[in-house]
């Protein structure tokens, strides 16, 4: 498939101040490169690269080890963090549940109650229990503990 050349005006001419057209180049072809890397040469020849880049761009082996360092850490960081919210989020739906099954065993045990002070009346009076008729009283103001002797008893 045959591409016609593409032209570009640019204002920028030497000399005259007019636009100009020049040829663009056509795009270049791909074109499939055989022979593969071998998979257990790869990361040997992977660090060898990485080594000889830093070495090439001036920057330090140890900014890359560095930064290498800080990114798994943060890494194992979070992923620890992640877990411990986890198991955090799994202790908390075990206390509620425990909670809400001590709450519902607290509702049996005070509606068993009522029902018992409910059958009290009745059950006093099966007993032979006579209701309490007006009021009594205990006057303390005149009261005087006993005395205890030395010998241990009461005078």
């Amino acid at each position: 498939m045959a591409s016609a050349a593409r032209t570009v005006r640019s204002k920028a001419t030497p000399g005259k101040g007019h636009p100009q057209s020049q040829p663009i180049s056509t795009r270049p072809e791909l074109s499939l490169i055989k022979g593969g890397r071998s998979d257990d040469r790869s990361v040997a020849e992977g660090a060898r690269k990485v080594i000889s880049w830093t070495r090439n761009r001036g920057t330090p082996m140890m900014h890359i080890l560095v930064a290498v360092i800080f990114l798994a850490a943060s890494m194992f960081g979070s992923l620890m963090l992640r877990t411990q919210m986890i198991q955090n989020s799994f202790e908390a739906t075990r206390v509620q549940n425990s909670i809400s099954n001590l709450t519902q065993d607290v509702q049996d045990d005070q509606n068993q109650l009522d029902q018992l002070q409910a059958s009290l009346p009745d059950k006093a009076q099966e007993l032979g229990m006579q209701p309490q008729q007006g009021l009594n009283s205990i006057d303390l103001q005149g009261y005087q503990a006993p005395s205890i002797d030395a010998t241990g008893g009461q005078q």
